[in-house]
């Protein structure tokens, strides 16, 4: 009996859409009339957008920590934790850029902190050199949710660092991790994923005021998790000392 009334409903239904089908009734109407032979309305031009006004960029390393510290409009601002500025003087005989902190560093307050700071130091002894040596920093001074960053982000990140490297002015610079070279080095110079092989070749990353040195290797976080890929990092710190 419900599959012969259900048929039965169906069926009037159909037969109601047709009805007002052949009176013209051929899409969706309001209760208020509408003129359809009224030419529309010119669409109104739109409003010329505002851009925010052009800061100057600082014209020293101090002045430069000191606008990351305390500019309202850094990305940074609309994340928890305190940021994490670089560390290093001016003109060091190596810059480090990594992409941001991880949790643990969140919590020491530094970069490259716990297991994976450990063995960044290591990879320091390596080629003859202390924490003390270098200019250290990050493309972004904390961590946002869940580590994913908006791409308008990243490019604002790019600009800024191009700033950094310029006034910090190092001898050379090494790039670490996926993220961190593809951001600030333009393709196809960069990994296509986590377990892809760096960069081999001398790269030169261009900033506001020129060129530097630039090598790139594997974060300490991942080598941690794939041990076989510090064969690939040593090789890249070989070629850092000899570019040197």
């Amino acid at each position: 009996m419900r599959g012969i009334l259900q048929a039965d409903a169906a069926a009037a239904a159909s037969a109601y859409l047709a009805w007002w089908d052949l009176a013209g009734v051929d899409c969706a109407t309001a209760e208020e009339p509408v003129d359809w032979l009224r030419p529309a309305a010119p669409a109104q031009p739109a409003a010329p957008a505002i851009q925010a006004p052009q800061q100057e960029k600082p014209a020293s390393l101090e002045g430069f920590h000191d606008w990351l510290a305390n500019d309202p409009h850094q990305p940074e601002r609309r994340w928890p934790g305190a940021p994490i500025l670089p560390q290093g003087k001016a003109q060091a005989s190596l810059m480090v850029v990594t992409d941001m902190p991880d949790p643990a560093d969140m919590t020491a307050g530094t970069l490259l902190a716990d297991r994976a700071g450990q063995l960044f130091d290591a990879m320091l002894a390596a080629i003859g050199l202390v924490r003390a040596d270098i200019y250290l920093a990050s493309l972004f001074l904390s961590r946002p949710p869940g580590g994913m960053v908006e791409a308008a982000d990243l490019g604002a990140a790019a600009g800024r660092m191009r700033t950094q490297v310029a006034l910090a002015a190092p001898r050379r610079l090494l790039i670490l991790g996926d993220r961190t070279v593809r951001t600030l080095l333009p393709p196809p110079n960069s990994m296509t994923g986590e377990g892809a092989r760096m960069i081999e070749d001398l790269q030169f990353f261009n900033h506001d005021g020129g060129n530097v040195p630039a090598f790139a290797t594997f974060h300490p976080r991942l080598l941690l998790g794939q041990p076989a890929a510090k064969a690939e990092c040593w090789r890249t710190l070989q070629r850092l000392i000899e570019e040197e």
